[in-house]
């Protein structure tokens, strides 16, 4: 049976952060996600997730200046630095939360960088980062994304990654698929997704071009959950998506996949 976590950044934004983790459990669901939880007191935020009693599946590390158009630091050579603050952060949150899996955002490279030298910093943080998460149990995600939401970005590609989770060489590294993502980059999601399974550890699902719930664009999202599921993915799934109407309405399309949250979707 598939998994869904609610993504807390993008869904119940009719309330506060804190306050959407109750809503998310009145839903259905068991799991959250959230793009991270930095802006918080570390306390607040474990007290809401002991509270609703869901499972805080992933986070992303520090990205950077988001609201100034960064979208992570990871490939940013001269950052280092930040990053590994970073990853310490990260870490101490994670384990008040019970959080099992962290996102690295590679980001957008300085204009005219060196492309090799991006990479290999890249390379370079997300082992440190691997190395540092082993430690305490807990593995981490590299996320292929579009280059129309976020122009110039680096980490666009599924078989970039693979490449760069080869070079890296961590057992705990793999990939978050994010199936919005790379219909826009890539297409071919079949395949890519048969081929790629067992290094997929954490997904994502909306759908093109809105970026909405799943059946409001482009995407067969049933044919789509039916491969994930005939290949046994054993992950979570994020409704990592922005509601065309109201959150609860954004939830009827999960009754072949998750009927307790469909029939909660009003």
């Amino acid at each position: 049976m598939l998994r869904f976590t609610a993504n807390l950044t993008m869904l119940f934004n009719e309330v506060g952060f804190l306050d959407r983790f109750a809503l998310a459990a009145k839903a259905g669901f068991r799991g959250v996600e959230f793009k991270d939880p930095f802006a918080y007191r570390k306390e607040d935020v474990v007290s809401a997730v002991r509270d609703s009693g869901l499972e805080p599946v992933l986070f992303n590390m520090p990205a950077g200046d988001w609201a100034g158009g960064e979208r992570g630091i990871g490939c940013i050579p001269g950052r280092e630095q930040e990053v590994r603050d970073g990853v310490a952060l990260t870490i101490d949150y994670a384990l008040a939360l019970k959080t099992g899996i962290i996102n690295m955002l590679g980001g957008i490279p300085p204009k005219g960088a060196d492309r090799d030298l991006v990479r290999r910093t890249f390379v370079e943080n997300l082992r440190y980062a691997a190395s540092e998460l082993k430690k305490h149990g807990l593995r981490l995600v590299i996320e292929p994304v579009n280059t129309y939401d976020s122009p110039g970005v680096f980490l666009t590609r599924t078989e970039q990654a693979v490449e760069i989770i080869r070079d890296v060489g961590a057992d705990n590294l793999g990939i978050e698929y994010d199936v919005y993502q790379a219909q826009l980059m890539e297409g071919d999601l079949t395949n890519t997704l048969r081929k790629h399974m067992a290094r997929i550890w954490h997904m994502q699902v909306a759908d093109v071009p809105s970026r909405a719930e799943p059946g409001t664009g482009e995407i067969n999202y049933e044919h789509v959950l039916g491969v994930i599921d005939q290949a046994g993915y054993q992950g979570w799934i994020g409704c990592d998506y922005r509601p065309a109407t109201r959150t609860l309405e954004s939830f009827r399309w999960m009754k072949n996949w998750d009927p307790q949250i469909a029939r909660n979707s009003g």
